[in-house]
């Protein structure tokens, strides 16, 4: 990154990343019973809840060197499947129920780069080079060209020290290299796990405060092995700890990656689809003024999310009419102008 703007440039990419991993993990999460499966509703919820304060620590850094988040935008819902954003391709997003393949796509999204990966600003294979490019370009230019160049952004437009309930980590202002890194850090360390090698993230658990909490990868892995990871254990060893319970069958049958246009104009499922798309594109608006000069706003995008899940839910038991499948919320963004 050889310009302030290139990075800024790649600040914006990161923004999109890190919103890229919470539709998915809201299908997820919004399709199991929380009463017959409280342990994955537990971990998915846990995983989105950190997902969202990297977006906030992504656009803190954004907003840090100058540049101003764009989330209100046709860019942040694609459509899926998709590639996660500006990524080799080997990563495609699908909106599905909690299940087997929703589990081999979050390690997909979440596997931590080798000890020995190169940094990759663009076409990454993982997450975790993608943030060591930012980490490196970041520093190279505060070398050159000295902090307060690089660090030029209104700290008026920071969303200031904050948790949120039911994550580890926190929220906090970006003002100089110092917090800049640690900033990153909290994202990598969060998904892939400490110095790439470890299990453990730095936190404790938010549910067991007895127990050090393990990165998201690795809280996957124990729902996919149906064990907890202990003290001692390793990456190379997998979890070896007590027991998870995990009922696939407690999981509402979402038909994945659901569309509008799957359903007729005026029907049922289409009208609840539309409703979630308006509401949830009203939540990036929330986000978008949150980020660009307006940080009270956070409070507002927070509660809005139980409107959101309520719409989430109800599609989810809603009949497709093939004797197998519910419908479920499409994410598809509604311009400004379109919505009502």
């Amino acid at each position: 990154m050889e310009t302030v703007e290139e990075l800024r440039r790649h600040l914006q990419w990161a923004v999109e990343l890190e919103h890229s991993t919470i539709p998915p993990y809201l299908c997820a999460l919004y399709s199991v019973d929380g009463e017959r499966n409280p342990e994955v509703a537990r971990v998915v919820g846990s995983v989105f809840i950190e997902e969202m304060l990297h977006l906030a620590l992504a656009a803190n850094l954004l907003n840090a060197v100058g540049g101003e988040p764009r989330l209100d935008s046709a860019e942040m819902l694609p459509g899926y499947p998709h590639p996660l954003p500006h990524s080799d391709g080997s990563v495609q997003v699908h909106l599905r129920a909690f299940g087997a393949e929703a589990l081999e796509l979050f390690l997909a999204i979440e596997r931590p780069a080798s000890a020995d990966a190169p940094e990759q600003g663009d076409r990454y294979r993982t997450i975790g080079q993608f943030y060591a490019a930012i980490e490196s370009g970041l520093r190279e230019l505060c070398e050159r060209l000295g902090e307060e160049a690089v660090f030029t952004g209104d700290p008026g437009r920071q969303v200031g020290e904050m948790h949120f309930r039911g994550g580890a980590g926190r929220v906090f202002p970006v003002t100089d290299l110092k917090s800049g890194l640690a900033a990153l850090a909290e994202i990598v360390e969060q998904g892939e796990g400490a110095a790439r090698t470890e299990v453990w993230d730095g936190d404790r658990d938010v549910f067991h405060p007895d127990r050090e909490e393990v990165a998201h990868f690795y809280r996957f892995q124990e729902l996919k092995h149906g064990r907890r990871y202990r003290s001692g254990d390793t990456p190379q060893s997998g979890p070896t700890g007590e027991a998870i319970s995990v009922d696939y069958d407690g999981v509402q049958p979402m038909r994945p990656n659901p569309r509008t246009a799957d359903y007729p104009a005026g029907s049922p499922i289409r009208q609840a689809q539309e409703d979630f798309n308006n509401a949830y594109s009203l939540l990036l608006y929330l986000l978008h003024e949150t980020f660009n000069g307006n940080p009270t706003q956070m409070g507002a995008a927070v509660r809005h999310m139980y409107v959101i899940k309520a719409q989430a839910t109800a599609l989810m038991r809603m009949p497709t009419g093939d004797g197998k499948t519910t419908a479920g919320p499409s994410f598809e963004y509604v311009p400004p102008e379109s919505r009502r």
